[in-house]
């Protein structure tokens, strides 16, 4: 079996020490396909680095929206310019983060409008961080005509609000926060959600699976969240892994 982990940021400094050995173990575990998202215009370079020096990894190049106050107007030509830069697979991680409520919506709006007016003229598919803000979102994104499609990175939203990314095209990622019992929402939309519609993330070192006792997550730990997605499917683990794996393929344009 060939798993995809749709979202991992191994390129941080936290995997600095052993990143080879994660990616080697990932790889014995069936994990052969890894997304590595940008986050900052002054991380794009390293993380492409690490992309090509290892043919398991392959680069998102995004402006995310947490780091709002960081980005600055000539970032969002320095992105256009990076794209032009093969290979990249998507425009990402970008979107809107309402949480806090004293957060700059105003600028995240207009950068979340402008990496989709870019993912569109480049023909990418994006990678969404969407949180308190999905109606925001696909307000954006119909408003845009955006036809590229992606992922709905680590999605929360209702079964409504799935639907509707599906219409537009999207994936829903899901991660370590489905290996829970407390995540009742989301383990039932996991149960419910059609199979073409799922795909499986870590988003290490973040979201670690309640099975770890590890204080990271890693891509080795996308074999314990399929562990849980198997358990939460009537499928089989072959079916699963073959259907979540082609999906990601597919949003990424991969199978083309």
């Amino acid at each position: 079996m060939e798993l995809f982990d749709t979202h991992c940021h191994i390129d941080f400094p936290v995997f600095d020490a052993d990143r080879k050995v994660l990616i080697q173990k990932a790889e014995a575990v069936g994990v052969k396909y890894i997304m590595v998202p940008g986050v900052k215009k002054e991380d794009w370079r390293l993380l492409r680095m690490h992309v090509a020096l290892n043919k398991n990894l392959h680069a998102a190049l995004g402006l995310h929206p947490l780091f709002i106050d960081q980005h600055k107007d000539k970032h969002l030509h320095d992105l256009e310019m990076a794209l032009n830069l093969p290979p990249v697979s998507a425009v990402g991680e970008i979107g809107l983060d309402f949480y806090n409520p004293d957060c700059n919506r105003e600028k995240q709006e207009m950068f979340f409008r402008a990496q989709i007016k870019i993912a569109g003229h480049k023909e990418l598919p994006v990678i969404l961080h969407v949180r308190k803000a999905h109606t925001e979102v696909l307000k954006h994104i119909k408003m845009m005509n955006f036809k590229q499609g992606g992922i709905v990175h680590a999605f929360n939203g209702s079964l409504e609000i799935a639907k509707e990314y599906i219409k537009q095209g999207f994936m829903l990622g899901f991660g370590g926060t489905m290996t829970y019992a407390r995540s009742v929402k989301i383990r039932e939309l996991v149960k419910v959600l059609p199979l073409s519609s799922i795909v499986l993330e870590t988003d290490a070192p973040d979201m670690i699976p309640s099975s770890s006792t590890s204080d990271r997550n890693t891509p080795v730990h996308l074999l314990d969240i399929f562990k849980e997605f198997c358990k939460l499917r009537d499928e089989s683990p072959e079916e699963l892994a073959a259907a979540t794996t082609a999906n990601a393929k597919k949003a990424f344009k991969m199978d083309t």
